[in-house]
């Protein structure tokens, strides 16, 4: 860290009261990169920047990063804990512990309000009145368990509106074999469907009796008429259903649900396990990498909970903890979304034991995923880190963007913004740009119109993908595209370095120098910047040929009389391509969904007019 950027937060620490509150640290683009609360606010803000070498290496990339902070007072340390939870979810900071992936896990849903409800898989539990059953995950696949359902009961999966009085005039295929009750035609009334629906909430409430005599007798039925792969399918879910009637442990009672948090750290790196447990069974073990900040379960485990509630599942009854800050705490936070919740640090007894089974998977994760966590360390922000100092740059790369242009020939003129975060793509930023003001293949001033809005939706702040300028620009080129480039940064107003990538050597060009930087072709910080650079010509000409389809399909299927907008789209949706259609046959033309015969001649005559 800078000496100067140190001396100006010291300066600012010894000012912080000692109430409670939350902080949030800052990068030099004034990027929120960890949120945290504090009993003391003063105590815990200058942990951070008094004896770093105490911390972990997590802790210490963190801190390196911090250009300021900020903090919010409260009233109390509950108020901290709860304001702390929703301002991650909000931000969704680098450094904090973050469910990577953004996915829920999968239950299962049973709109109970409806007439003819089906079975859904979802992510997202919501307040609407359904039933929902899960999660599940680990060895208990959600969609090998969809099947198993389609498999058993008769509930149809169409996407029928059952709520108009008009009924359909023949049934599906899954009447026809015995896999749904065909509400659509009338052929069951609401109270027998509803009987079929009462069956499936039973089972996945855990009676699995019904659903293993109707599986064992479909079995023996394949099997008598040689069917036999049907059978093995069939079999393999009973299998599953045996798994999933295993208890877990013999003391639980069926209807016992608990979810429960292990904790293990090496002093360096930190795994929080989670254990599933509804009915008494175990349904599944997921493990997180987590950053704790003073190496101990406490602090870890009680910011680990407010992130994993609500969204990532259903609040339980019972909420297992090896450590935490403050149990009282965790279950007010809970009680909001579970009014009858009641955390527990267990110190004996079979809940003890669940814990302990939960640590020791933790350690057993952070054991086997040390190495893997290195190397994904050294390819994002440790290579991040190194590009600063490898190009001299002004700051850290966290957020680099990557712009491409696309043409063939001046025509169907596009760019491409793509937006790499920490050093992994985040695809949902990607940006295309139609190309507007600039006839002809002239790269430079397609670049220039590029950045020129990008800056001005930036100025709008409209779009959440354009609200946060990068911190490095990169160009696809040599020193040339990279020297308009510049100027045309330098124009539009972005405050960010600038560099460019040619694509025959791998050389990096930086503004203003003229020998260039040559690295490794194993060195990650090349790799980042190819990756980076590949994605922004990828986006670019496949927007390119997207847009050069539609105009040669539209420039000859336009042409022909008497086609209409939905069968063009019909024809090219069958066709795939303008020379598929040329070459066609009538009869061929013929197998369009919505076609006539007379249609199919018109568009034959039209391509074969020579002829």
């Amino acid at each position: 860290m800078d000496k100067e950027i140190l001396a100006r937060i010291k300066t600012k620490v010894h000012a912080l009261p000692t109430t409670p509150g939350v902080y949030k640290m800052l990068d030099a683009s004034g990027h929120i990169i960890y949120i945290g609360k504090a009993k003391n606010l003063k105590r815990r803000v200058s942990s951070y920047f008094v004896n770093s070498s105490s911390h972990s290496e997590k802790v210490r990339t963190m801190v390196e990063n911090v250009a300021d902070f900020q903090y919010i007072l409260t009233n109390t340390e509950l108020e901290a804990f709860n304001l702390e939870a929703n301002l991650i979810k909000d931000n969704q900071p680098f450094y904090n512990i973050l469910l990577k992936d953004g996915k829920a896990y999968p239950f299962f849903k049973i709109n109970v309000k409806a007439d003819f409800p089906k079975v859904e898989i979802t992510r997202r539990v919501k307040n609407d009145g359904a039933k929902y059953f899960g999660p599940y995950f680990g060895t208990v696949n959600a969609k090998r368990l969809y099947d198993l359902v389609q498999n058993t009961f008769c509930l149809r999966d169409c996407n029928n509106n059952f709520s108009e009085t008009k009924k359909l005039k023949r049934e599906c295929l899954n009447y026809h074999i015995g896999k749904c009750l065909a509400p659509c035609t009338g052929r069951v009334t609401k109270a027998q469907y509803r009987n079929e629906v009462d069956k499936v909430i039973s089972f996945f409430n855990g009676d699995h009796t019904y659903a293993k005599a109707v599986l064992s007798r479909k079995m023996l039925l394949c099997s008598e008429h040689e069917d036999y792969e049907r059978a093995i399918v069939y079999r393999d879910d009973l299998k599953m259903l045996e798994y999933m009637d295993e208890p877990m442990l013999t003391e639980f009672a069926t209807n016992t649900d608990i979810d429960a948090f292990g904790y293990a750290t090496n002093g360096q790196s930190a795994v929080i396990s989670v254990m599933i447990i509804r009915g008494g069974k175990m349904l599944g073990m997921s493990n997180f990498n987590v950053l704790s900040v003073d190496g101990s379960a406490k602090e870890a485990i009680s910011s680990f909970v407010t992130q994993y509630y609500p969204a990532t599942s259903i609040v339980p009854k019972i909420v297992l903890v090896y450590d935490a800050e403050d149990i009282d705490m965790i279950n007010s936070y809970l009680s909001q979304f579970n009014p009858h919740v009641k955390v527990i640090l267990p110190k004996i007894g079979t809940k003890r034991k669940i814990v302990e089974m939960c640590n020791k998977n933790a350690s057993e994760y952070l054991e086997n995923s040390i190495e893997r966590e290195r190397r994904h360390y050294e390819k994002t922000l440790g290579a991040l880190n190194r590009l600063k100092e490898v190009l001299g740059l002004s700051r850290v790369p966290m957020r680099i963007e990557g712009y491409d242009i696309s043409n063939i020939s001046g025509t169907d003129i596009v760019s491409s913004m793509v937006v790499f975060e920490n050093g992994e793509k985040a695809a949902s930023m990607y940006r295309k740009f139609k190309i507007k003001t600039v006839s002809g293949a002239n790269d430079f001033e397609c670049m220039k119109e590029t950045l020129t809005r990008r800056i001005n939706e930036y100025k709008k702040g409209e779009d959440v993908s354009f609200s946060v300028l990068p911190d490095l620009i990169l160009i696809d080129g040599g020193k040339g595209q990279l020297g308009y480039a510049y100027s045309v940064v330098k124009e539009t107003g972005f405050d960010c370095d600038i560099v460019s990538l040619a694509k025959r050597d791998e050389e990096i060009y930086r503004p203003n120098i003229s020998e260039p930087v040559r690295l490794s072709k194993n060195d990650y910080v090349l790799k980042i910047l190819q990756n980076v650079r590949d994605e922004s010509h990828h986006f670019a000409i496949t927007f390119h040929r997207s847009l050069r389809g539609k105009r040669q399909t539209k420039s000859e299927l336009d042409n022909i009389r008497g086609i209409g907008e939905h069968l063009k789209a019909d024809v090219f949706m069958h066709f795939k391509n303008i020379e598929n259609i040329r070459n066609a046959t009538i009869d061929e033309l013929c197998e369009v969904p919505n076609i006539s015969l007379g249609r199919a001649k018109i568009i034959y005559d039209y391509f074969h007019k020579d002829k």
